[in-house]
Parts: C-alpha cells; structure tokens; sequence
C-alpha cells in the first residue's frame, strides 16, 4: 500500500509534529508512506523536512506561497502523478483543496483528516469543505470532539468520519540546540508551547501573571513558538507591569529540555483540535492548567491529570496555577497520573493501526455509502 501525504508545511506546529510521528510509524508496518509538501517559506518549513529526513521518510517539495495559485495545481498534480499511490491523505485546508482537485479523474482514493475545530471551517468556507468531502472516502478527526463538529457545524457526512486521536510514546526528539539558561536559576517555569495566535488564549495567561507573580515572585512564563500575536502579549505583559516574568524564546529545537525545567504546562485555548502539546507534557510527567474547551477534557482529565478551567477567565487560571505551585506534591501526582493515561490511551501503535485499518476500509468500499459508526463514536 502506498499513501502520499499532502500538507502545507511552514515550521513545526502540531499537524506537522503528528506527521513526524505518524508517517515513520507507518513505514514501520509496511506502508509506503511518503510526504508531498506544500512550502510556505514565510513560515521557515526547513526543520521539518531535516526531522523527516533523520526518519527516513521520502518526501517532494512544491513552492506554495500562496493561498489561491492554478499553478500549484498542476504542480502537486504532476507530483502525486510521478509516485502514483493508492491512497491520497491530505490535511488542513490547503492539502484538502488541492490534493481533491488534483485527484480528479485520478484511480487513488482520498482520506482527508481534519486537525481542528477553527471558527474558519463554520464561515462561508463549509460549502466549500462539503463539496470537496464528496471526493473523500473517509474523513479522520483527531478527536470525538472535532467529529461533532465537523457533522454538526460544517455539515460532513457521518457515515465517513472516523475518530483516531494522535498517538505519542515519548516527549518530543530534538531538532536544534536549545538554552534555557535563559531564565534564571530558582524560576518556577510555567509552560506554553503554541504558536502565537488568538486562538492559543496566551493573553487571558498574560493577564494571570499579574496575580500569579504577586504570590510567587519567581513564576515565569516561557511561552515556545511564534506568531503574529508576539507584539500584542509583549505590550499586554508592560501594561501590566509583568515583562520580567515572561519569556518568548520564539520555537526552539528542544521542546523535551523546557519541560524537564517546566513545573507545569498552562494551555489557555479558546478552541482546540488536540493540542499536542497537552500530550508531549503528560509524557514528561508534567501537571496540565489548561481551559475546558473542546477537545482537551478528552485528552486532560480535570482532578486527576490536570486542572481545567473555564476559557478567557483570567482569575480562575491564575488560581488553578497557584494552587499547584503551593503544593508540589499534588502536582507531582497529577504528572505522574498523566504520564501513565498518555503511555495506557494515545500510544503511537495504537493511532498507526487505526489509522492502517482505515486505509484497509476505504480501499476496499472507497465509494460505500452504508452507513457506518457514526461521528459521535469514538473508535476507542
């Protein structure tokens, strides 16, 4: 069996982090996966192919620097036409429209699987998702969450979708050197690791600090990633006279290194896909403050794994914060409950084998309409 891959790349986020993962897990089984990569050179895609590489995945590169481009068309069309594959796997919105276009009239069967539950995919651009969903034989949504929302606001069909969470067996590889010499010795690191965007919630973390450094003058904030929110957060962080207690290193090539420093990781999204930084944390035996918004009680148990709380409220994160901060052994509890539920529910052979099984399915009936389980069943 032999799948391509279709995905925009610009840096490493999370989609790209889960490819690292997913695609050499599948080679492992036999599969014949491999990557066709859209470039977005604005957002430095350059590390990820050296990871792709150090795994041994094959993979092309297409320039794509922008949205809409009939070019990029035929290009990925003349790309996937010289590997042909069985199956073509596209994800986010760019792999989706391009790679179901440039299938057309192709004999490879299309699975699509959608990383999120963006405000984006409910707009205007559902007709469009809808459309372009008839040419995908099944539908893969990394959680139950993102299911509903894919049939219940963007109107997919249900009989196509198919739950399978991302799967991790360890805290994330290295790709650079990092230095967390940075922050002073004796800081009490608190962890964000997202890019820098509305939708990540880091201002509503911002403005707990205000409360949190008052109590424990030696809490930092350490947020790895970048994004266009970088000015807005420097500017909130002065008004509020808290600039000395965060540090925005920008992506760094050693996420594990930060975690082993962090006493917890705070991940106050206002919407979520998965956030595989929720898992990286667990492996590390990291506690979770995180809000309880879509995706994440399924990933961060509330009480046991970690401490959620209700999204853009401030006070109630820095609450959930210092109360860990006051007492590490609680913590240390809650780390180690999370590091056995991501080892026990999200292992790597677990999301590969679903993921082959639902390869198997749409090769085998990648035109049935039956009706199947539904997007409200998780495939646990």
């Amino acid at each position: 069996m032999r799948v391509a891959h279709l995905h925009r790349i610009g840096g490493i986020g999370g989609s790209e982090r889960h490819l690292l993962t997913l695609l050499p897990a599948l080679r492992e089984r036999g599969v014949d996966a491999w990557l066709l990569g859209l470039d977005d050179h604005s957002l430095a895609p350059e590390p990820f192919y050296d990871a792709l590489a150090a795994h041994d995945v094959p993979f092309r590169r297409v320039p794509a620097p922008r949205d809409l481009d009939p070019r990029l068309l035929a290009r990925v069309r003349r790309a996937l036409g010289r590997i042909p594959s069985d199956i073509v796997h596209t994800h986010l919105v760019h792999g989706d429209v391009y790679g179901a276009l440039a299938t057309l009239g192709s004999p490879a069967v299309l699975v699509s699987t959608k990383h999120n539950d963006d405000p984006f995919r409910a707009g205007s651009f559902r007709h469009v998702e809808r459309l372009l969903t008839r040419r995908a034989s099944r539908v893969v949504c990394i959680t139950s969450s993102v299911a509903r929302f894919c049939a219940d606001v963007v109107g997919l069909p249900d009989e196509k979708l198919r739950v399978v969470h991302y799967g991790l067996d360890a805290p994330p590889d290295a790709w650079g050197a990092t230095d967390t010499t940075a922050v002073a010795a004796g800081s009490r690191v608190l962890l964000a690791v997202c890019r820098l965007v509305e939708q990540k919630g880091l201002d509503v973390a911002v403005r707990a600090l205000r409360t949190i450094a008052d109590e424990v003058p030696a809490a930092t904030l350490v947020v790895l990633g970048e994004g266009p929110e970088r000015d807005r957060l420097q500017r909130l962080a002065a008004e509020l006279g808290v600039q000395g207690y965060l540090f925005l290193p920008g992506r760094v090539g050693n996420v594990a290194a930060w975690l082993r420093r962090a006493e917890l990781l705070v991940h106050p999204a206002r919407w979520e896909g998965f956030g595989l930084a929720l898992l990286e944390a667990m492996h590390a035996s990291r506690p979770i403050v995180a809000s309880g918004v879509a995706s994440i009680p399924e990933i961060v148990v509330d009480g046991e794994t970690g401490i959620l709380v209700p999204s853009n409220d401030a006070t109630a994160l820095a609450d959930a914060i210092l109360a860990l901060l006051r007492d590490r052994d609680r913590a240390r509890l809650l780390g180690e409950a999370g590091r056995r539920r991501a080892l026990d529910a999200f292992s790597v052979d677990r999301m590969t084998a679903r993921t082959i099984a639902i390869y198997e399915e749409a090769l085998a009936s990648p035109r049935q309409t039956r009706r199947r389980p539904s997007a409200h069943d998780s495939t646990e």
